[in-house]
């Protein structure tokens, strides 16, 4: 799998989720609601409890189970300082809310 998050966006994480280096973090494929049109990264503190796949960036592990690698394939992870807000680009798919 090839997942990318960048310094700014481990930074962001590190700073709101009061994050130490060893800690993980895993992302989940989210299924919207009605009328919702897709997608979205899900995320929480901790280790998943099936098979997944991790990447290190600044000190803390980030995780992706390998039944959800599908979407987070080729992401990257970046903060917007502009906007304040966590992106989610991927090279694989032109729209991540609705793939």
């Amino acid at each position: 799998m090839n997942l990318t998050i960048t310094d700014k966006a481990s930074s962001f994480y590190k700073q709101e989720m009061k994050l130490s280096e060893g800690d993980t973090v895993s992302f989940f494929v989210r299924v919207g609601g009605v009328g919702s049109g897709g997608f979205s990264v899900g995320i929480y503190r901790g280790t998943p409890d099936m098979d997944y796949k991790s990447t290190e960036q600044a000190g803390v592990i980030f995780c992706v189970t390998e039944e959800d690698q599908w979407y987070f394939d080729g992401m990257v992870i970046d903060y917007h300082e502009d906007y304040g807000e966590v992106t989610f680009n991927n090279k694989n798919m032109d729209d991540v809310s609705n793939p």
